[in-house]
C-alpha cells in the first residue's frame, strides 16, 4: 500500500492508467477521514487554458520512477466528477465520485465527510 507521505511526493508527476496512457498530472491527495490513508487523488486534465481536477481512487496504485499508475482506464477517469483548479470538493459531491467508480460511500455516523484533502 502507498502511504500518504509517499503519494504527496508525487505531486506534479504524471498519472497514467492501467494501459500506461497519460491521464494528467497529480494535483492533490485526499485521505479517508476514518483511516487517514490515501483514498483519492485529483488529477489535472484538460487544455492549458481550461484545466480541471478529476478524482481517481488510489487503491492499487503503483508508483513508478516518474509516474503514478492507477487501476482505471483514462476514459473512465476523465468522465469522473471534477472541480475547478481553484475549487474545493463540495460535501454533496463526494458520494457521486464513489458511485462513478462503483465504490461504497460511507460518511461518518453524524454525516462527516469521508474525504479530506492533505
Amino acid at each position: 500500500m502507498i502511504r500518504a507521505a509517499d503519494v504527496r511526493e508525487w505531486r506534479d508527476r504524471n498519472v497514467i492508467d492501467a494501459q500506461s496512457h497519460k491521464i494528467g498530472v497529480l494535483e492533490a491527495v485526499y485521505v479517508d477521514t476514518t483511516t487517514d490513508e490515501p483514498a483519492m487523488a485529483t488529477v489535472r486534465t484538460g487544455l492549458p487554458t481550461r484545466h480541471r481536477l478529476v478524482f481517481v481512487p488510489l487503491g492499487g496504485a503503483i508508483a513508478g520512477p516518474d509516474y503514478l499508475k492507477v487501476g482505471y482506464v483514462r476514459t473512465l477517469v476523465k468522465q469522473a466528477p471534477s472541480i475547478g483548479t481553484d475549487g474545493v470538493l463540495p460535501a454533496e459531491q463526494e458520494e457521486a465520485i464513489f458511485k462513478h467508480y462503483g465504490l461504497a460511500y460511507q460518511p461518518g455516523a453524524a454525516g462527516e465527510r469521508q474525504l479530506a484533502r492533505r
